[in-house]
Order: C-alpha cells, then structure tokens, then sequence
C-alpha cells in the first residue's frame, strides 16, 4: 500500500508557484474534481501519489484519465466507459 498525501503535500508537488488555497482543494475533493478520487481519513482528505485535477466539464477528460490510467490502473467499471466513450449519450 503506498503512503497517502494529504491536500496540502499534493498541492505543493503539483504547484510550484501560486497554489490554490487549502478551502479550493477541499471544496475539489468534496465535489470529485480528483482522479482517482480523493479519501476522507478523519478530518482530512487524502490522495494517492499520481493523483491528477480533472475538470468534469473538460472535453479532454477521456484522454487525462487514460493517460493517468498507464500510472494507476483504474478500478471502476464506470472510468472503463467514459475511456472508452461506451457510455456516451446514456444516463
């Protein structure tokens, strides 16, 4: 099992210069902007190393999750269909 990081280590590797505040990666985590998703433990949140912003909105998203697919393989049945746009046009 490899060690978690909690928002503020993420933030500092992810973002060298001006970072989002601590409240912004909270709100992130609560609202699944992070793949793969990040882990309440307590009073913080916690994500694995390789952990990527993904903006749901973002046209791209396929190709970010596929590419942090080759760094952590993915689990869900539902990442399979959104790589694979199998579940395009379903609800």
């Amino acid at each position: 099992m490899s060690t978690k990081l909690t928002l503020e280590e993420w933030c500092n590797t992810i973002y060298p210069g001006k970072k989002p505040s601590l409240q912004t990666l909270q709100r992130w985590a609560r609202n699944g902007n992070f793949y793969p998703a990040a882990e309440k433990e307590g009073r913080e949140y916690r994500l694995t190393p390789g952990t990527i912003y993904i903006n749901p909105k973002d046209l791209n998203l396929g190709r970010k999750i596929k590419e942090a697919r080759s760094i952590e393989p993915a689990r869900s049945a539902f990442m399979e269909k959104v790589i694979n746009d199998t579940a395009k046009g379903r609800l």
